[in-house]
């Protein structure tokens, strides 16, 4: 099942437009806005389409054409905007799409559909089981019933439904907001389904005296160990927190918090396919001073627990040196570990928690050294090069196979004058191999320059050993 968040924030989004605060100021300054929530599901299912959905969706090239099916939550406006009913109707030779909801959902699409649109409705409740039929094959969805109401006439809040879904391939995903504490009955309802992937609201952070249909940090670990108990979520269910709203703490702070519940965050945008490994693999690159162990440091920030690899030896007779491991030390949490190698295949294969390995220049000079590759004249001994490169096989390797999360820094050498050495020419194109290798084998890359981060697209068609 492939699960792509076209929104993770709450009916105001983070941060809230109006709003200074230091969660929604720290949003602000990273850049990282969070949209309504919405998912879609194996590019056919949708759940939920908010008024911001049509921009998250262009923005990370995404295309609506083959949606055939999409489920509401409830109908508060957060969640459904029924205006791009009319949007759909000016495109031709579209197929049938098939919407699901709440009785009072469906019903604020009254004045939204053409004559003969090819839009079908479908009123749903808690129990039923619905069948999207798709050209890959049959998604089962089972309704659940939310508590987000609170009888105080909100049809929209009180009709809320949860989503159960089983994807074509088996795999199955727990959408769950907008909703308070879940009832026992529900929780019985989800029993032993073993869930892969659970999308579950966090909403109001350390804010517990709200009084609404939503959870907050200290009864969403709670909802959790029932859902744990009954085996609705095990070991290996990839439990991801939604409708985020700025009364939770900076996000770094919160992901700190959510860690110990076994929660992660992600960002807008970002994929989940329960069919690959959901470790991260975050590749930063650039110049010297161009502040990218600061910009790796500060994506480690979201992991409660880090290790430090450092790659660059301690050299206790260079007080130059020592001066720049202090300046990093100093910028590091006291709780991160640390340590100090260029084993990097057993340190990867041995990590229980994310890396931040920093850096692999380091790493292929010290490389280079042990396998005594320079000699008298300054040039590369071709069998030294040849272990050099089957170090090099065996990292990437390492790193593909990895579980855990992984930043790795690394020096951007090939933008400055060519080498008057053949040694150093060799060194300069080693280091582009090394680069361009592991870049490939992670899940994003970013350039650093002046201080800013520049996302790095793929290449088409993709670079291979061979070709470097």
């Amino acid at each position: 099942m492939k699960v792509q968040l076209l929104g993770t924030g709450s009916a105001d989004g983070w941060p809230n437009p109006f709003c200074e605060c230091e969660s929604c100021s720290t949003q602000r300054v990273t850049g990282n806005a969070r949209a309504s929530s919405a998912a879609l599901i194996d590019d056919v299912v949708l759940i939920d389409w908010g008024p911001n959905l049509s921009h998250v969706a262009s923005l990370h090239g995404v295309s609506m054409r083959n949606v055939q099916h999409i489920f509401f939550t409830h109908g508060h406006p957060d969640h459904l905007a029924p205006d791009f009913l009319l949007w759909r109707s000016w495109i031709s030779e579209l197929s049938t799409l098939h919407i699901w909801g709440p009785p009072m959902a469906i019903a604020r699409f009254e004045h939204w559909v053409i004559d003969d649109a090819p839009v079908s409705f479908h009123v749903v409740t808690p129990g039923d089981e619905c069948i999207a039929r798709t050209a890959a094959g049959n998604i089962v969805v089972q309704v659940l019933e939310a508590a987000h109401g609170h009888g105080n006439g909100d049809v929209f809040a009180d009709e809320a439904v949860l989503y159960d879904i089983t994807g074509a391939d088996g795999d199955r995903l727990l959408y769950a907001t907008d909703t308070g504490p879940l009832k026992a009955y529900t929780i019985s309802d989800v029993a032993d389904r073993e869930f892969n992937v659970v999308l579950i609201e966090e909403t109001f952070g350390f804010t517990t005296d709200h009084n609404t249909g939503h959870l907050d940090l200290a009864s969403l670990p709670k909802t959790l160990a029932q859902l744990r108990e009954a085996k609705a979520i095990t070991d290996s269910t990839d439990v991801i927190a939604f409708h985020l709203s700025h009364h939770n703490p900076p996000a770094q702070e919160l992901a700190i918090e959510l860690a110990k519940s076994n929660i992660r965050l992600v960002d807008d945008g970002a994929i989940i396919n329960t069919r690959e490994t959901r470790s991260k693999k975050l590749f930063v690159l650039g110049g010297a001073r161009s502040g990218k162990s600061t910009y790796a440091e500060q994506q480690a920030m979201n992991y409660s627990m880090v290790t430090y690899v450092a790659t660059g030896g301690t050299r206790q007779d260079d007080s130059e040196w020592l001066t720049r491991v202090s300046l990093h030390q100093a910028r590091r949490p006291q709780h991160w570990s640390t340590v100090e190698s260029t084993d990097l295949v057993d340190v990867i294969a041995s990590a229980s928690s994310p890396l931040l390995i920093d850096c692999l220049t380091m790493w292929l000079t010290a490389k280079l050294d042990e396998a005594d590759a320079w000699n008298e004249d300054n040039n590369i001994h071709e069998d030294a090069l040849q272990t050099v490169n089957n170090q090099i096989d065996v990292v990437v390797d390492a790193i593909q196979q990895s579980p855990v999360d992984l930043i790795i820094v690394s020096n951007e050498v090939g933008q400055g004058i060519v080498p008057e050495t053949r040694s150093g020419r060799l060194f300069r194109d080693l280091m582009g191999v090394v680069n361009t290798r592991i870049a490939a084998s992670c899940s994003e890359a970013v350039f650093i320059a002046a201080g800013r981060a520049l996302p790095l697209a793929v290449i088409a068609p993709l670079l291979t050993k061979e070709s470097l």
